[in-house]
This record gives structure tokens, sequence and C-alpha cells, in this order.
């Protein structure tokens, strides 16, 4: 399809009502008077802050002393001078800011109180805090808490600073809470206690600044309670070498756990030294690491089982395949029920799928999901098995699918479930079964990749003329799918437009970070998520940022009707920048721009100056000596790695780039998508492991599972940009290029007379 320009159209439906560029029903909210240089200015002082700009900000005040801009001047001066330790003047800004900006009590509040914390200023602190004013549930509360119990430790009076924190302990935000526990524990003389919240702090957070702080507690209690002092347990120090690792602190943890090797007992100790070798596989040094465990000598424990799970992955990574069956083997026969071979079995099946070993893989799955049912790695487990029971076409492939629908009716696998089901009755000549099958896809997951291509099989003649099954209606009606959560019209409730005002006055305050704290708590307590996400877009600065706001507020927006969310909504989510250079590089290389958009928004997500860990650049995310060999090729001369940030270039190479390999594989799509992902090595294997029926069939072969899914994801976002911006689109173009040309002639023919 030929499109000169990409423009919008208007979705008919509910919300045709609203204009393309409003949002939602937020019009009638208080508009703020012009601060367009009042966050301007905020932010220059945040980033650098001098005497001269603090000036420029108060200057601003001042010339609004009778409106909230110059509240939220005074708030944004105390915000920053707090975070500068300059308390004095956090305290008066605070001051001043507080009795006009009721709507954001909490904010000064908080601030004002932490201020008078730091100044030993504590009277009347606490009493504050504890009873916030605001409309709504504030994402300062668990903050403002314990602050209150640190004032109150202040004030010596550390047994209501301990009874608060107990009472809200579960939200309130750790290490802080733990750390002013111990405090008000050490104040009230219960050093049994401040120890034991010392040592949380200590063992659970040692990447830390408060980790720092409570080791030096513990030598001074250590010395004074002697023997009195409660060493930690052992499972609380092996905690402590866990943390490390989840760090990515390799070296750290490797000394935690050498450490613990030679202090530790019995099955603490054997976990301990399985710690050190697990640090040197995580490091990268998996001969070290291999040599390291197979030399352990270890008693029957879960830490026998945890060594024999890292002794199968360094010979998975050894390439070792045989003996990593062996390991495997042998843990289920010693540990049957122990997670560590769950994971061994999920692992071994990978590293043979990865071979295209259906005799091998097969069975470590089926042993996966059947001996561990209720965990998360069952259900892609029983999908493997299902899916190569398809592809083979073996007897039991429908009843496989059919199972893997009932057990894991939530799982994003059941849309593949019920497509291939469709397929299988398709290819009985059952096209009313067929129509029931791909309908229910379209319904449940209708921005999934299986519901475009249950729309491309809706659309053959032969299932056009059949009736949907009822005997699979009624199958289907019996599962339990999720429940998909859709905003309800198009009003934001209450309490979602007293967020969106929040957010508003904390955004024209400068305060951007703290905007997007209210409305993130807003989306995951009380308020609708996706017209949060479109407000917070609307204050981004590009379109990545909007797209990151979108796709963090509103998850679920592959399982949204695509009718029941405003335009803006999805052109928030599908955003189409650099428009004119796509649309013009597309052309000239004969490609379909929504394919284009579709790939950019996938690798890059439209941000121009994206690097990926493997040093791909820009929107198309070219590798730099691939950009300088098609620059040579395209004419761009004298080529450096930083025009890829160049839209414009990195459009031109990237859009030639696409074409040659789309050339390479004869036009096929879903092979092209799967070499600009993984190389063309990779896919030149794949493409020979099966007697593909469709290309659907390839795609969910592909083995590398960001490989599938970036396939799926372009080809499913082309389908929403081309739904979003299409024909109606291209028909509008035309006809402007008629009419120009039609005003052409009459402006010549009028010249000529």
């Amino acid at each position: 399809m030929t499109i000169q320009t990409i423009s919008v159209r208007t979705i008919r439906g509910r919300w045709s009502k609203f204009a393309a560029t409003t949002f939602l029903a937020l019009a009638p909210l208080p508009a703020l008077a012009a601060t367009s240089s009042l966050p301007a200015l905020v932010k220059a002082y945040r980033d650098k802050p001098t005497a001269f700009r603090r000036a420029q900000i108060e200057r601003f005040s001042a010339q609004h002393s009778k409106d909230s801009e110059g509240a939220l001047a005074q708030l944004a001066l105390g915000v920053v001078s707090f975070e500068e330790k300059d308390y004095a003047h956090a305290i008066r800004s605070l001051t001043a800011a507080r009795p006009r900006l009721q709507k954001i009590e909490d904010y000064t509040t908080y601030y004002l109180a932490a201020a008078q914390v730091q100044t030993k200023d504590e009277n009347g602190v606490s009493e504050e805090l504890t009873r916030l004013r605001n409309p709504v549930p504030s994402p300062l509360a668990g903050k403002a808490t314990v602050l209150a119990a640190r004032a109150l430790v202040d004030l010596k009076n550390p047994a209501e600073a301990i009874r608060l924190l107990r009472e809200q302990y579960d939200a309130l935000p750790e290490p802080d809470a733990d750390l002013t526990l111990a405090m008000a524990y050490a104040a009230a003389s219960d050093p049994l206690n401040a120890a034991a919240y010392y040592q949380k702090v200590y063992l659970n957070h040692p990447d830390t600044d408060d980790a720092a702080l409570a080791s030096a507690a513990l030598i001074v209690l250590q010395a004074s309670m002697g023997a009195a002092y409660p060493e930690p347990t052992a499972a609380q120090r092996l905690e402590r070498g866990n943390r490390w690792l989840a760090a990515h602190e390799y070296g750290r943890a490797r000394q935690e756990f050498t450490t613990l090797g030679s202090e530790l007992t019995g099955t603490d100790r054997d976990l301990a030294r399985v710690g050190v070798g697990v640090a040197d596989y995580q490091r990268g040094d998996v001969p070290a690491a291999y040599q390291y465990l197979q030399s352990l000598n270890l008693d029957a424990s879960q830490a026998d089982a945890e060594r024999l799970y890292y002794v199968g992955e360094c010979q998975r990574h050894l390439n070792a395949s045989d003996d990593m069956l062996v390991t495997v083997k042998r843990l289920s026969e010693q540990y049957p029920q122990s997670p560590w071979r769950l994971k061994a079995l999920v692992s071994a099946g990978n590293a043979y799928l990865l071979q295209n070993r259906p005799d091998a893989y097969e069975p470590l799955y089926k042993a996966a999901y059947e001996n561990f049912p209720d965990d998360p790695a069952a259900p892609v487990c029983h999908w493997k098995v299902a899916f190569s029971d398809y592809l083979h076409r073996r007897s039991d492939a429908a009843e496989r699918l059919r199972e893997q629908i009932e057990r894991y009716p939530s799982d994003a696998r059941t849309s593949a479930s019920l497509y291939f089901l469709g397929r299988l009755r398709e290819a009985a000549d059952d096209f009313a079964s067929a129509r029931a099958y791909y309908g229910k896809i379209v319904d449940l997951y209708p921005n999934y990749y299986y519901a475009m291509r249950a729309r491309e099989r809706l659309a053959d003649n032969r299932i056009v003329a059949a009736q949907p099954s009822a005997k699979v209606a009624e199958y289907l009606a019996g599962i339990e799918f999720p429940v998909r959560r859709v905003t309800p019209e198009g009003e934001p409730n209450a309490v979602t437009r007293l967020r969106i005002e929040r957010g508003r006055l904390l955004a024209a305050a400068g305060l951007q970070d703290l905007a997007e704290s209210e409305l993130r708590f807003g989306a995951r307590h009380d308020g609708q998520p996706e017209l949060l996400a479109m407000e917070l877009a609307r204050t981004a600065d590009s379109p990545y940022e909007r797209l990151r706001y979108m796709k963090s507020f509103a998850p679920d927006y592959l399982a949204t009707p695509f009718d029941q969310m405003p335009r803006r909504f999805w052109e928030l989510l599908f955003p189409l920048p650099y428009q004119s250079d796509l649309v013009r590089n597309a052309k000239a290389q004969n490609l379909d721009p929504y394919i284009v958009a579709a790939l950019i928004r996938q690798e890059s997500e439209f941000n121009p100056k994206a690097i990926s860990p493997k040093s791909a650049c820009g929107l198309t995310q070219i590798m730099p000596a691939t950009g300088r060999q098609l620059a040579r090729k395209n004419g761009v001369r004298r080529f450096r790695t930083s025009m890829l940030f160049q839209p414009s270039t990195n459009l031109k190479l990237g859009s030639r780039y696409l074409r040659n390999i789309l050339d390479e594989w004869g036009g096929k799509w879903e092979e092209t998508l799967a070499s600009y992902n993984a190389g063309k090595t990779h896919v030149e294997d794949w493409v020979n492991w099966s007697s593909f029926q469709e290309p659907a069939e390839f795609v969910e072969t592909i083995p590398f599972t960001e490989t599938r899914e970036y396939v799926q994801a372009v080809l499913r976002n082309a389908a929403i940009y081309r739904r979003l911006y299409g024909t109606e689109a291209a028909a509008s173009s035309e006809s402007k290029s008629a009419r120009r040309s039609r005003n052409r002639s009459k402006s010549r023919a009028v010249s000529q007379s």
C-alpha cells in the first residue's frame, strides 16, 4: 500500500465525542495560570543550586505573591533547600507555602517536619506527621510515620515511637523502619531488640548506607552487652551473602560465603561452601566454579541439591550436554521434590530446545509440569510439549492444547492454544468450531499476535459462512478465563481527578519526580491506572518517555478492546514521531511504513539516543560497523557513529538495512524480523527445523524467547499502527494531493487567461 502522509483519523464508537487533543473529561479541571517558566527555573536550580538561581525563583514567587504560583515557587524552594541541607531556608519557604496549597498540604507538612527534625526542633512534628491532612492517602505516609518516630526518639519518647512503628510496620519503607525501630529500642534501654533490628538492616540490606550505620551500632552493642549479645542466626548470615548475589556484587558475596564456610557448621556450612561456587559461576568464571563444585563432598541436603543444579549449569555452559543430563537424572533421583530439581529440568529442557531435540526436551518439560504443577514454570513447560505435539501432528495434539487452556486459563499462551485448536479444526473442515475458537481469541486478547492471526483466519470465506459452533462455545464458557479490567466510560472518578490535580500542582512547581510519584501511587492504590498514565505522559518531554509511562501504568493494554479507550490512549502507546522521514525512507525502500514504525517501537521506543548493551545505536538500533557499510553504499559521506543518533540518517540507513534483509528472505517478514533481532545464521538453522505449514508455526518454534516475542510484537504493533493511522489516512492524503493538483491547474488556467 502506498502512503503519502500518515495522519490522524477519528475512531468511531463511544470515544468519538472527545477531541483528539483533549485529555478525556479533564477539561473542567481548574487550570493553572501559565507557569511554564517556573518548572524551568526549578529544574535549573535543582541541577546546579546557586544563589543567582535561587534569587530567580524568589523573584518569581514575589511577582506571584497573591496566587498559587507564588506558593508553588515557595514549595519548590523549600524542597530544594531541604535537598541541599539548607534547613533554615527550607523551613522558611515551606511555612510560607503551606497555607495556600491545601490539596498537597501533605508535601509541605512532610518536608517542613523533615527540616525541623534536622534542626532538632521536633516539638509538634510527630503529631502533625501522624495526621497528614490530605484528601487522599499520601505517597509520603510511610516516610512520614518513620520521620515522626525519629522525632519521638529525639524527644525522649521512644516508647511511643516503638508503638507507632509496630502498628504500621507492614506499610513502612525498608530499611528505614527497621533502623528507626533499632534506634528507638536502644533509646528505650532495650539492647536485645535494638540488636535484632540493627541486624535486620545490616544483614538484609548490605548494599545501603543504612547497613554501615547499623554495623557501627552493632559493634557498640556487642561490646556493651558481652555474653548477652544475640548472635544472628546462620540463616540470617547466609541471607546477607544471597543479598550480595542479588545486587550483582559477586566478589563481596564470595567473600561473605568464604567467611561463613569457616564459621558455620552442618548444612549451613555446606550452603556457604556452595555459595562460593555460585558466586564464581555468576561472575562468569564457569571453569573455576565447575571444578570447585565438583570437588565438594556434601551430606544429603538442599545444599547438595543446589550444588548439583549449578554443576549441571556449568556443564551446560561448557557444552557438555550428556554430562548435564546425567547430573539432572541424579538430582531427580536424590531430591525429587527439591526446587533445584525443577530449575534443573527447565534449564536442561531449554538447552535441548535450542538444539531442536524434542526427544530430549519433551520428557524434561513433562517431568517439570507433572511434578511441580503449581509452580509458575509449569504453564510454559506444558506449552512446549503441547506445541511440539501440534507441530508434529500427533494424535493427542488437540487434547494437549485443550489441557493447556483448562489448566492455565490465565496464562498468556492460552491465545496460542486457541489459535492452533482452530487450525486443527480447519484442517478437519470443521469451520464452525474454528470460528468459535478464533472469535474467543479476538474477544479475550484483542491486540495480541494471535488475535491478529485469528482475524486473518476469520476473513476466510469458508469461516465467514459458518456459524460459531455451539458445542465449542459451551466448552469455552466453562473455562475461567481472566476477567479483563477496562476503565468504564472515560470519566475519571473523584479520586483519579484529585490525583491528577495534585500531580499537576507538583509538576507546575517543577517537582516532576514528586508528580510522578503521586500518580504512580494513585495507579497502584486507588486511581484509574490508564487515565493516570495519560496524565503523566502529558507532562513528558518526548514520545519515548510518554510511551514508557504508558507501558508502565497500563501493562494490560494488549487485552484492552481498541474502541474502549480514547484515541489519545493508543497514540501515546503507539506514537509516530519523525513521521515525514519515516514515511519517505520506507517508501524509498518499498517498505510498509507501519512495519518500520512497529520495528522502531520495539527496538528503541522512538528514543533517538538509545544505545543497546551491544552498542547498537539510535531509532532502528544499527551497529556502528553496519552503519558504516550502509553509509558507503547509500552515499552518506564522512560517516561517524554519532550520525546514527540523527533520526533522519538513522531512518535512512535502518530502512535500507531492513530492505536488504527482507530481500535475502524473499519478502518473508517473520524470517526477516527474526534475523534483525537474532542474526541470519540462527534463522537459517530454525527454518529447517520443520516443514512449517504457516508463518505462525515458524514463529512459535523460535527457541529464543526474546526473538520469538520480538517477531510477534513487531507484527502485532504493525497491525495496531495500521488500524490507528491506516486506510482513511491514505485516502485523506490522496484527496489532499488531488485537491492540490486541481488547485494548481486552476491557477495555471487563471494566469493563462
